[in-house]
């Protein structure tokens, strides 16, 4: 866990420009898995969070940023009357064809870095004690890892997964199946994690959860503070 320091936040729009600022934390998952019940929890506990799924939602919903050069590298097929990315066809084209899914990502991925920056650091301004990158690729990206300080994993049995993701999104087990097998095993998740919640049981279970995370990475914090 990196120390805190007295330095004042630097304007440079670079998340490592952070690192040793505040403790960064990763928290990743299968589609599902309840990242976004976590972060919401940790949120009102206060800390500062960067939903990069959100994100991704925002530049490709209508009028979004990502919205004309989807257009025109996809074509007006792929956009919806309302001006939004149409998320079923596109999930069908990047399943069947690789080229595809990289085209995509060579269009939003910048963005997405972008306007992650910018929350991060408008946070760090605002002083919360730490930051919580929700990213649910991260172990699949390749480049989390060595910016983050720690990494938290949602975790659940995967017929959880599956059956939370049909009634939430109404798709076909098929079709989740399909999402689950284009990420990261729950294994390898679990043997990247440096701290587990466990999201199989009850509210009150996982906010108790929430609340002994939030506790561990505040202390783990102090102590690194008082030992600097």
């Amino acid at each position: 866990m990196a120390t805190a320091s007295s330095k004042p936040i630097s304007d440079q729009s670079d998340l490592s420009s952070l690192k040793g600022q505040l403790p960064l934390i990763g928290l990743t998952g299968g589609i599902g898995s309840g990242k976004t019940a976590v972060s919401d929890q940790l949120a009102k506990l206060g800390a500062g969070i960067v939903d990069t799924d959100l994100i991704a939602h925002l530049i490709t919903a209508s009028k979004g940023i990502a919205i004309p050069l989807i257009e025109k590298q996809f074509g007006a097929e792929f956009i919806d009357p309302d001006g939004a990315l149409n998320r079923s066809k596109m999930r069908s084209l990047v399943f069947e064809n690789p080229e595809a899914r990289k085209a995509l990502e060579a269009i939003t991925h910048p963005l997405i870095r972008e306007e992650t920056n910018k929350q991060a650091m408008r946070l760090a301004k605002e002083g919360v004690p730490y930051l919580v990158f929700v990213v649910p690729l991260l172990i699949e990206s390749g480049t989390w890892l060595g910016l983050i300080d720690c990494l938290v994993v949602v975790d659940c049995p995967e017929e959880t997964q599956i059956k939370r993701v049909m009634h939430r999104s109404n798709l076909t087990r098929n079709e989740v199946e399909r999402i689950l097998t284009a990420q990261a095993s729950r294994q390898e998740r679990l043997s990247h994690a440096d701290m587990v919640i466990e999201n199989q049981g009850s509210l009150v279970d996982l906010e108790t959860g929430v609340q002994s995370l939030h506790q561990k990475i505040l202390q783990i914090q102090k102590e690194k503070t008082s030992s600097s």
